[in-house]
């Protein structure tokens, strides 16, 4: 647990933990260095290996490096399509146990909420600076833990990005949760890791957002008006229970589950949903923001 301190109002505030994912990340690279040895002794690139089973090329390069973790089913596919001999497919269950080990390695001011998201079934985000955490790209991800201040280890940077990863496949579960997010118009405009990175994460908003049952909206900076200047917060739903707020800042959260103060902060979100612009008209504004690199 981290070192706990008191708020001038007497909240409980817990410091930054470093992340530690222990054998778990050294489990992942192991059977990603198996999957590039046999795929590259099937003489197939990862774009080649991944079109053969369905899966990004991106992601059996994340899978490959062990900073993302191996689908069991990946695994299974892959045994069979790179004659393992069940090398692969026998490690599927230990890698469902790992999955579950690794999701609650966050750091400890972040494990509260952590521990609701795998079994939310609505979550709202509003998001100030940056591209909410589960619709960041790997690469996205990684940059903005790489700038981080003091600088983490490349160790640390690695299992902070695989942790990021693993949170989003509640996006790919079903039945599927209820997601929205509310991003601030000066999020898109904020090149950081460069404009290459940059892109392709404003495309992947596109992508997810053009998904059934995902609503982004994006709060114009030219607005006159603005619901939430207090900053980011997320409300979470987990299933049977009441709903939470979560607010987080400078490596300090609090989790709210007074349901008054849950009841204002989801009017504050109505309000900003409803003065940002509606789903269609937000792709067209990152679309835009892409056409003009």
């Amino acid at each position: 647990m981290g070192a706990a301190r008191k708020s001038e109002s007497g909240e409980e505030i817990r410091t930054e933990l470093p992340e530690d994912l222990g054998e778990v990340s050294d489990f992942f690279r192991a059977i990603g260095k198996q999957i590039k040895l046999l795929r590259e002794r099937a003489g197939l690139t990862q774009k080649e290996l991944g079109e053969l089973v369905g899966y990004g090329e991106r992601l059996i390069s994340s899978v490959e490096r062990g900073v993302r973790t191996p689908q069991p089913e990946l695994l299974v596919a892959l045994d069979k399509l790179l004659n393992a001999g069940g090398l692969l497919a026998i490690a599927a269950d230990d890698v469902r146990r790992a999955r579950a080990k690794a999701r609650v390695r966050h750091p400890a001011w972040f494990r509260g909420y952590a521990g609701l998201e795998p079994v939310a079934i609505e979550i709202h985000e509003y998001s100030t600076l940056l591209i909410p955490g589960l619709l960041q790209t790997e690469a996205h991800a990684r940059a903005i833990f790489g700038m981080r201040q003091p600088l983490l280890t490349e160790e640390v940077i690695e299992e902070r990005v695989t942790a990021r990863l693993a949170r989003q496949e509640i996006l790919t579960r079903w039945p599927r949760a209820i997601f929205s997010w509310v991003i601030e118009e000066s999020a898109l405009q904020r090149p950081l890791g460069g404009w290459d990175v940059h892109g392709e994460q404003l495309r992947h908003l596109l992508a997810v957002g053009r998904t059934r049952g995902m609503a982004i909206h994006i709060m114009p900076t030219g607005s006159a008006d603005h619901p939430a200047l207090g900053g980011p917060f997320t409300l979470i739903t987990p299933k049977g229970r009441p709903q939470n707020g979560y607010i987080e800042a400078q490596q300090s959260s609090r989790l709210i589950t007074d349901q008054e103060e849950v009841r204002i902060m989801n009017a504050r979100y109505g309000a900003l949903r409803g003065q940002s612009l509606d789903v269609r008209e937000s792709m067209s504004l990152i679309e835009k923001v892409l056409g003009e690199r």
